[in-house]
């Protein structure tokens, strides 16, 4: 080999190219590792030797490129061994050979992907020059990167480098023609959301996607799968009231493994802590990450009900220490309100398994951000909950009563409340008794003039 490198040496300079092309299937006919070290000494003097020259180099590159692309090699670790080897030779003077080196990193890629290697297939491809003076390459074939980076790291659970190249992915996700591309940024668009803890926006984005007839049943199944979870995982509130309505509308949820939790939250059913494991089983690594509570939290959770020192059983739990299990208090704290007109902090400390003053401190950010409808009273310990009004008016009017006035606004909450059960009850008399009339069941006297 050495001898007729040395002979193709001193070929004027329209020859050498052609003459150590020739070299290249000659060397891929051998067999064993002669392959990869006859290959090395060919590309480290095509590169290295001054005499070769930069036109002679680029094109006997670009010529080992295409061949080892159409798998020339079909031993796969004898190829990687070759790529890599072939990539740190060119790597001093990759200035000069970046269109080539641009086209072993994908091959390279390609080859970990394949092995599953996640991590180092995304970091041989951050290594790819996209903005070079070189060669142009457009918005199109830097998102297709881009997006390829984010999925990668995404598989080995990188999410804050994989979220710096979807913010670079985004900005050029106008340029996307390509409809596969443009899937596969949405869906890493959902799985950044997952991971940054968001969601409810993950779960709507999952939710669009499982409509998408491209997609393979069974991976659309697994986003629909992936939308109940986040929805189950994000803040209890009208927002997720409403990502939980469409899921449970849904009739594809039926089937899945987690439509027993899902129906619960969608009706406001207090969940127990059997069906909260069995659920639990089922999340990812990152959906189990441990949240902290802050100092001022804490110091209001310690500031309880005084009683509850002396209950053996009740909780020490200052606050919730997982996602999910925020997640299942919360919920639990929202169906209570639908069942209870008020309940004390040590009342609901025993229904979430927290300390007094925890469960009052949750009850209190709930109401703050407009989650829960109530009212605190420190003085008595208890929590005050507001019922929809809005729909108990709308079920009177719907008796046959038209519009009735609204009543003198008292301030006095008791007073309201038995006044609308009084509404109400004159609507559903009045309601019967028109559908017996109907019926002719009953005849109304009428008044002699």
């Amino acid at each position: 080999m050495e001898a007729k490198l040395l002979q193709f040496s001193t070929l004027v300079q329209k020859d050498k190219g052609p003459a150590y092309i020739s070299l290249i299937p000659e060397i891929l006919s051998q067999s064993g590792p002669s392959i990869a070290r006859d290959l090395h000494t060919l590309v480290d003097t095509v590169v290295n030797l001054e005499s070769v020259g930069l036109v002679v180099g680029r094109q006997v590159l670009s010529e080992l490129v295409k061949i080892l692309g159409e798998g020339a090699i079909k031993d796969v670790a004898l190829r990687k061994r070759v790529v890599e080897d072939t990539l740190s030779t060119i790597q001093p003077r990759i200035v000069s050979y970046e269109e080539q080196v641009n086209s072993l990193r994908f091959q390279l890629a390609d080859l970990l992907e394949e092995e599953e290697e996640w991590s180092d297939a995304a970091r041989v491809l951050m290594g790819i020059s996209l903005d070079s003076g070189q060669r142009s390459i457009g918005d199109s074939e830097k998102l297709r990167v881009y997006v390829r980076i984010v999925r990668l790291l995404l598989e080995d659970e990188d999410s804050v480098q994989a979220e710096t190249y979807y913010n670079r992915a985004a900005l050029l996700v106008h340029s996307a023609n390509d409809r596969e591309t443009l899937l596969q940024f949405k869906l890493c668009q959902a799985r950044i959301s997952d991971y940054s803890r968001k969601f409810l926006e993950a779960a709507s984005r999952y939710h669009e996607l499982s409509y998408v007839g491209e997609i393979d049943e069974e991976e659309r199944r697994h986003m629909l799968l992936a939308a109940v979870t986040c929805a189950v995982l994000a803040p209890a509130g009208p927002n997720r009231s409403r990502v939980l309505a469409s899921l449970y509308r849904d009739e594809r949820t039926a089937d899945l493994p987690t439509y027993n939790i899902l129906s619960k939250m969608f009706l406001d059913h207090i969940l127990r802590p059997a069906e909260v494991k069995e659920f639990e089983k089922s999340l990812k690594p990152h959906q189990l990450a441990k949240i902290s509570i802050s100092s001022n939290d804490r110091l209001a959770s310690a500031g309880g009900d005084t009683g509850s020192e002396l209950d053996p059983n009740a909780s020490t739990r200052t606050g919730p220490s997982t996602v999910l299990d925020r997640a299942v208090m919360e919920h639990n704290l929202l169906a209570s309100s639908n069942i209870y007109n008020n309940i004390t902090f040590r009342g609901l400390g025993a229904l979430l398994d927290l300390t007094p003053g925890a469960a009052e401190t949750m009850a209190r950010k709930m109401i703050e951000q407009g989650r829960l409808r109530g009212s605190i009273d420190q003085v008595d310990k208890l929590i005050w909950f507001e019922t929809n009004r809005e729909e108990d008016d709308a079920q009177g009017k719907a008796g046959g009563l038209g519009d009735v006035e609204e009543a003198e606004d008292t301030g006095a909450p008791f007073t309201k409340r038995w006044d609308t059960q009084i509404r109400l009850t004159a609507a559903h008399v009045e309601s019967i008794v028109q559908h017996l009339t109907d019926k002719g069941l009953v005849s109304l006297p009428v008044d002699s003039i």
